[in-house]
């Protein structure tokens, strides 16, 4: 009888929050990766792109507020090539 039983759990963040809360993850992770050079540290910050890069493209399946998913985009493809700059 209790249909919440079968559910998901409810996180209290919405899709869009989580991308940004991801997006700044990253950009945190990157700084810091970038900064202090550790090999472990900069596979993490880029593991951390690419997962929100992933949720990025599942949230633009719902096709909401296209101009904050572009900005979101843009600041993963800046820690991006700050990854790629500090690696060469």
């Amino acid at each position: 009888m209790d249909n919440f039983s079968k559910e998901e759990p409810v996180s209290g963040l919405n899709d869009l929050a989580q991308l940004e809360l991801a997006v700044e993850a990253s950009q945190k992770m990157t700084g810091s990766s970038t900064m202090s050079m550790d090999p472990e540290a900069l596979s993490q910050a880029q593991k951390s792109i690419e997962d929100a890069k992933s949720h990025l493209e599942q949230v633009k399946l719902t096709g909401v507020d296209q101009g904050f998913l572009e900005n979101q985009k843009k600041l993963l493809d800046q820690c991006q090539h700050q990854l790629n700059e500090a690696r060469k």
